[in-house]
């Protein structure tokens, strides 16, 4: 995806990929966690590592779930996985 590109799932936003990725580099976390959740809901799985890391996902899952509606059990599965699997660094089950 180049910056210009408009993501399939801004559907409801003007936003071209390199907005969001200004956005995402403008805020701190908790801050952030509204537009990542966001993306991680809206957006295809492969397609969220464009914008975030799984170590990003994995250290603010706390934050995150509540934000993820129905898509919330399926990435506290991935985070859990990855932790048992040792995919991420410290202590970021869900």
């Amino acid at each position: 995806m180049s910056d210009d590109d408009v993501p399939y799932f801004c559907w409801d936003r003007s936003w071209n990929v390199g907005e969001i990725r200004r956005r995402l580099a403008g805020q701190k976390w908790p801050e952030k966690a509204d537009l990542a959740a966001w993306i991680m809901r809206e957006a295809a799985f492969a397609d969220v590592w464009a914008f975030l890391s799984p170590e990003e996902v994995g250290s603010h899952m706390s934050v995150l779930a509540p934000r993820l509606g129905r898509r919330r059990e399926l990435w506290e599965y991935i985070v859990r996985t990855w932790n048992e699997l040792g995919k991420l660094q410290g202590d970021h089950a869900a």
